[in-house]
């Protein structure tokens, strides 16, 4: 049976409904779209009238396939726009691959008329690559954050779950679509209704821009030991140019045989070899998210000898970083 919604009043309402323009790029991560798209529809529904539409875009018009195989009936090719519209790139799986040389040239184009621009989860990565976030503040999913940062240096990347820095957008990916909607609507129509769709959404703790993406430390890890958490931060901040135990130790106010303790018991392994982890799993990203040379990655993950990167490398990940990054070339490939 229907069930009756209480409206929420809208003061001033649009004389036509904002549009946003979703373009799915091939591989995309179908959470991130259907947050927003999602929260759109609950807004129209809960202002009992269409103050948001939308339509699907994506090369050749036609469909496009998210990263878990199902595939979405588009509405409309990278086509003209008008200025009012506001586009949202939606990234997934190697987004380096979906972001074309004409999508590149189509978000150029549209972005000389003032279209306000957005990229959920890694579509961040197309927008700079286009030249769109100079001199902006973004994020993108903390998975890619390592190969962004090292790829575009005039962007001031953050953790946050979502930042709009003027006619930019980019989110986190996942659920962050759901915070960033719920402040356009909020700055649209007012808190009354943002509330409103976060209840129909069952989503209870609403986040800012000022809100970190990732869990702490201690919940990461599952151990809350201060000063534990406070070694691994500091290690997670200086990959580059990494710290010795004895330093870590002193810094936190024990000596090198109790951290050395420390780590056994909660980690069940040495500081050395957590901290070695780190830097090689920013290592395998870098390799399937860039283009860096290896060389290049083992200097930005703190190894000044390729030959012993390659050697660290292949004891963690039983491969070499060159066939890692050939095996990775070959899957895309396909």
């Amino acid at each position: 049976m229907d069930i009756e919604i209480q409206t929420v009043p809208i003061a001033d309402p649009p004389s036509r409904p904002r549009r946003f323009v979703f373009v799915l790029l091939d591989r995309f991560t179908l959470l991130c779209f259907s947050c927003a798209v999602e929260s759109l529809r609950i807004a129209n529904r809960m202002a009992g009238r269409e103050l948001y539409s939308w339509e699907l875009s994506g090369e050749g018009g036609e469909t496009a396939t998210c990263s878990a195989g199902i595939s979405l009936a588009l509405t409309m090719d990278l086509g003209e726009l008008d200025r009012e519209d506001t586009v949202l790139l939606c990234g997934g799986i190697d987004v380096q691959q979906a972001t074309t040389k004409r999508l590149i040239s189509w978000l150029r184009r549209e972005a000389r008329k003032g279209v306000t621009m957005g990229g959920l989860c890694t579509a961040g990565y197309s927008l700079a690559r286009a030249g769109l976030l100079e001199g902006r503040r973004a994020t993108i999913h903390w998975e890619n954050q390592d190969s962004f940062a090292e790829q575009f240096d005039e962007v001031t990347l953050t953790k946050s779950v979502f930042v709009i820095d003027g006619n930019r957008i980019t989110t986190a990916g996942g659920t962050a679509s759901i915070d960033l909607m719920l402040k356009i609507i909020a700055d649209d129509h007012g808190e009354e209704l943002a509330t409103a769709v976060a209840d129909q959404l069952i989503y209870s703790s609403i986040r800012t821009d000022q809100d970190t993406q990732r869990l702490s430390i201690p919940t990461r890890i599952g151990v809350r030991h201060p000063k534990l958490s406070q070694v691994i931060q500091m290690m997670e901040h200086n990959i580059e140019e990494p710290i010795s135990p004895s330093i870590l130790a002193r810094d936190v106010g024990m000596s090198t045989r109790q951290l050395e303790r420390l780590f056994r018991r909660y980690l069940s392994r040495s500081p050395k070899r957590y901290y070695m982890e780190l830097r090689l799993q920013k290592a395998r990203n870098l390799l399937m998210q860039t283009d860096m040379s290896v060389i290049n990655v083992a200097l930005a993950c703190g190894f000044t000898s390729p030959s012993h990167f390659s050697k660290c490398y292949r004891a963690h990940y039983d491969t070499t970083p060159y066939r890692e990054r050939g095996a990775h070339g070959a899957r895309m490939a396909v």
